[in-house]
Order: structure tokens, then sequence, then C-alpha cells
């Protein structure tokens, strides 16, 4: 997991062969200005997906303790605070059911080992090694982010 602002977004492109291309993608728009949807930014391997939601409660999020096989997952707070619980996936021992491939999510019952915020203009890059609860925010906080999927 790695956790920074956009401005230093350039340190992250070599780590990846498409982490160029998304966040090239991301300062190429204006992402206050993206209505919520799915947007193909090259077909198979890197997809945007924009939300504006309302967070909810750190144990409403921890049901959906995920993490993907296929995707890394590159989230950006646009708009408000977004905070995140957090474990290592080789510390994971309670899968809530099986692999469900064609979401790439696997869901586990275990309890985030830490918590982090992300304000807007800053992302975490989530790989899947990675299990996360998002979008946990306090008094109905309405986040408006953008997850970029990458095809591992």
């Amino acid at each position: 997991m790695i956790i920074d602002s956009m401005e230093n977004a350039a340190s992250y492109i070599c780590m990846h062969p498409l982490f160029k291309k998304a966040f090239a993608y991301i300062k190429s728009i204006n992402p206050e200005d993206m209505e919520p949807g799915i947007y193909t930014i090259e077909e198979g391997t890197i997809r945007a997906i924009f939300s504006e939601q309302y967070g909810v409660a750190e144990a409403a999020s921890v049901r959906e303790f995920e993490c993907h096989n296929q995707h890394i997952d590159i989230q950006l707070c646009i708009r408000g605070r977004e905070r995140f619980g957090w474990r290592p996936r080789g510390t994971c021992v309670q899968p809530a059911g099986l692999y469900d491939a064609d979401k790439d999510v696997l869901l586990y019952n275990d309890q985030p080992t830490t918590f982090f915020e992300l304000a807007a203009g800053q992302f975490v890059i989530l790989f899947p090694e990675d299990v996360h609860a998002p979008l946990i925010a306090a008094d109905n906080q309405l986040i408006k982010k953008l997850v970029i999927k990458v095809r591992k």
C-alpha cells in the first residue's frame, strides 16, 4: 500500500507499466467535473470509476473488507475525507465466501489492523495483498472519489 498526494504521483509511475497512463489520465481531467460512472482508459487494462456517495460507519465498511486478485486500485479522494481500514492479506484467515472472478473480489471477515484517512487530492495505491475497507466517514459525509482499476 502507498499513500501520497497527487503532486508526487510521478514518483510511482515506474512501479507498473500502466501507472504512467493511469496517472496521466487523472492529470488530464478535472476530477471535480466528472460525472459518476465507469470510463475506459485503455480497453481491458485500465478503467476509471467515479463515484459520489455518502460515507458509512466503520462496521458497515468492514463487512465489505475486500481485496482483488487481478487489479491494483489507485483510489483518489476528490472531495470529503475518506477513512479506510487496512490489513495485509497474508494475515487474513477468515474468508467470507469464495473469490468472485467476475467482480475480482474476495471478502474477509477479519478486522483491519490499521486505519488511515485521505483528504482531497490524496490517493492510495492498493495492491492485491492489501485488504481494505473504504468509504468510512462520520456523519454521513458525502465523498467524491475516483478508483482507477489497473490490470495487474
